[in-house]
């Protein structure tokens, strides 16, 4: 017999897209045709410039075969800089304020696995990017979750934090704009949190991969805007939304240099970083031409702008969300006691509609679905129409079972 796995993993649920992806399946035995709103997936191909700096790479270039340094090659280092200060007039060291990433869900989860230990404090937004939660879960660390609600925008209240969890806690973690939620948060929320890092010696943590894919002329800030952030933290970006890239497998963090030496080292001894043909692509994207991300973006609030209409029409009323690729919407009333996962598994197993159940995204996300704006505009009209008879047949059912319980009582 083999033994069993760590008590820290034991204790994680199934990871949410594969729970989901065996319910994708059920329904695909059943022959339904599945539209798939969960995961934010981008479905176009990264564009042509970007690929063809990759093959370029592969063909021309040996040393791409062979292993990649952990610290990446100073092209890419040079083009995030470079980004970083057009998109943000943030100047960067690349030789020790950039680091190349396997993809920012790994970097993050090794950073927290850098400075957390079984006896450190987190402060962890819920809902929140499952990373976020569950990577600090298995640092052994404890965990303090901290409100994102909608009477608050979906923006913490650092006021609200015990002062005892603060004086402890030894990172802070943010996400704006946020997955699940669609919210977005200006200069003056950053320069808040600052100043709660600084009072309170806490290291801050900005993911931020989503700063591109923002709608109704909104722009997304970096959290290294605000005067001596550098110095009290970093921020973690990825090429996977704003240049479609998802498989492709690339971010950075930038920020603290002594921070990102302690991110580089754990790395070190755990992979041997991102491929080097990857990185050479990654340069193009971000030295190239930006009318793509500009062009996603709009496709994006399209479908936002129809997925909200369409969902109305329903009889499913949705917020419409200001940026990423999501919309954070209530289930529906009557599905509610049952919980999020349970009424994503029914609208699936029914009329083959995915959305992704609030309850993933950590405790305070149930009540909530995700909803990814990964299909072309007819399918989420489409999407709505099923949505619309599923809700329809489930209210149907529920009044026949209140007249029979009622012919029953005579």
């Amino acid at each position: 017999m083999l033994p069993d796995c760590s008590k820290t993993l034991s204790k994680l649920p199934p990871y949410l897209f594969v729970k989901l992806n065996a319910v994708k399946d059920e329904a695909a035995r059943k022959g339904l045709d599945v539209i798939d709103l969960g995961q934010g997936n981008p479905d176009h191909p990264a564009p042509p410039h970007v690929v063809d700096a990759l093959c370029r790479s592969v063909r021309e270039d040996a040393t791409t075969h062979r292993y990649p340094n952990t610290k990446g090659i100073r092209r890419f280092r040079e083009a995030v800089a470079s980004w970083y200060n057009r998109r943000f007039g943030v100047a960067l060291d690349p030789d020790r304020e950039v680091l190349p990433l396997i993809g920012s869900k790994e970097g993050l989860a090794h950073l927290l696995f850098a400075y957390l230990g079984p006896s450190d404090l987190a402060l962890i937004p819920s809902p929140c990017y499952p990373v976020h939660y569950n990577a600090a879960l298995l640092t052994g660390a404890k965990l303090h979750l901290v409100p994102l609600t909608e009477e608050n925008k979906f923006l913490p209240d650092l006021s609200k934090i015990p002062a005892s969890a603060a004086r402890k806690a030894k990172v802070l973690l943010a996400n704006y704009p946020n997955n699940p939620t669609g919210a977005v948060a200006d200069l003056p929320f950053f320069e808040r949190c600052l100043h709660f890092a600084r009072k309170n010696g806490i290291l801050m943590v900005h993911d931020n991969p989503y700063s591109e894919i923002t709608f109704d002329g909104w722009k997304a800030p970096s959290f290294l805007q605000v005067p001596g952030a550098i110095k009290q933290g970093v921020e973690f970006h990825s090429c996977t939304k704003s240049f479609s890239m998802a498989g492709w497998r690339v971010g950075f963090a930038v920020g603290n240099a002594a921070t990102l030496a302690n991110l580089y080292k754990f790395k070190g001894f755990v992979d041997y970083g991102t491929p080097n043909f990857i990185q050479e692509a990654a340069a193009a994207a971000l030295t190239g031409p930006q009318d793509y991300v500009v062009q996603m973006a709009n496709l994006y609030q399209e479908r936002r702008d129809v997925l909200v209409r369409s969902f109305a029409a329903a009889g499913w009323p949705v917020p419409s969300s200001p940026a990423t690729l999501y919309v954070w919407a209530r289930v529906p009333e009557p599905f509610r006691k049952k919980g999020s996962f349970a009424f994503a598994e029914q609208l699936l197993l029914q009329e083959g509609v995915v959305v992704a159940p609030g309850v993933g995204f950590g405790p305070l996300g149930e009540g909530w679905v995700r909803i990814a704006l990964v299909e072309e505009a007819a399918r989420i009209e489409d999407a709505a129409r099923r949505i619309g008879r599923f809700l329809q047949s489930r209210a149907a059912a529920r009044g026949g079972s209140r007249k029979e319980s009622t012919l029953a009582g005579r």
